[in-house]
């Protein structure tokens, strides 16, 4: 019989797992689409990947295309200027929109301003490493 902490660790699982897939396919979307930034969605479904599934872990980090990414990261190389610019600007552009247009309470707008400020500094400190070449 299963108990409800097997079930609650099986659900965890899943989620990761989706979730890694969708971040995944954002990221491939962000290759050919100039706003949408590949490397953010990665390092995501990387994060997914390795409390999900070691399998789906090892694959994406293993990936000829998307696994210099995640490894450079990783290794504390960085990541390439052009991820860190886009992830920036879609960051303070889906902030921006929500702040401005989907979101009443000023408690809410300047948690998410915080949240931005945070992220962005972040990502500012991060090296930057140059582009693949692939």
């Amino acid at each position: 019989m299963e108990t409800s902490e097997s079930r609650r660790a099986k659900l965890v699982r899943i989620v990761c797992n989706v979730g890694g897939g969708v971040c995944v396919g954002l990221a491939a979307l962000g290759l050919i689409l100039p706003l949408l930034p590949t490397t953010p969605f990665l390092l995501l479904a990387a994060a997914l990947f390795f409390r999900g599934s070691k399998r789906l872990y090892d694959w994406l980090v293993g990936n000829r295309h998307f696994g210099p990414l995640i490894r450079d990261y990783q290794a504390g190389r960085g990541i390439p200027r052009r991820a860190k610019v886009s992830a920036i600007l879609l960051l303070w552009l889906t902030i921006g929109a929500t702040v401005m247009w989907a979101v009443g309470a000023v408690w809410i707008r300047l948690l998410l301003i915080a949240i931005a400020i945070g992220v962005t500094l972040y990502l500012a400190r991060l090296p930057v490493r140059p582009a693949l070449t692939s």
